[in-house]
């Protein structure tokens, strides 16, 4: 045959371009159901378009009223019930430790961290804080006086009956 590879002549060229065609058949079914499925989740920035802009709702108030928040799991990280504003965070320097670390807590009234925050990766205890546990917000957060922004059905191990 001219004018055709012979790649495409044998049943091998045959079986591959059927293959190809099967596959962008089945791409072309699966975007739109892809696209179904992204149209029925619910968007946290409510019916605007994404390329419409729109206005920040307002930041909510922080909880700033220093009292510790029950946890809702095992090995949860406590919350931060005071503000953080403005509080220097950097490698050489750590404004929770001022009033966190062992030798302040008895004049600050604040909790002493945790001893996992003075143990490297290998268990063993360190007289200050390891490195991987000295940037507080890595897992410590402030809590916003704000609703949830999408439905929450967790319940706590203890109010469910569990052990």
């Amino acid at each position: 045959m001219a004018g055709t590879s012979p790649a495409m002549t044998d049943g091998a060229g045959a079986r591959r371009l059927t293959l190809l065609a099967l596959f962008a058949l089945l791409l072309c079914l699966a975007i739109p159901a892809h696209a179904q499925v992204l149209t029925d989740t619910p968007r946290l920035s409510g019916n605007t378009p994404p390329t419409q802009p729109m206005k920040a709702p307002p930041v909510p108030p922080m909880v700033t009223n220093d009292v510790r928040q029950m946890r809702n799991y095992p090995e949860q990280p406590p919350v931060i019930p005071h503000a953080i504003d403005g509080y220097q965070l950097t490698l050489n320097t750590n404004r929770c430790l001022s009033c966190h670390a062992r030798q302040f807590t008895p004049g600050s009234g604040a909790p002493m961290i945790s001893v996992t925050h003075f143990m490297d990766r290998d268990g063993q205890v360190l007289i200050d804080v390891t490195p991987r546990r000295y940037f507080c917000t890595a897992c410590h957060v402030p809590q916003a006086d704000a609703p949830p922004l999408v439905q929450n059905t967790f319940r706590d191990s203890l109010s469910t009956g569990g052990k």
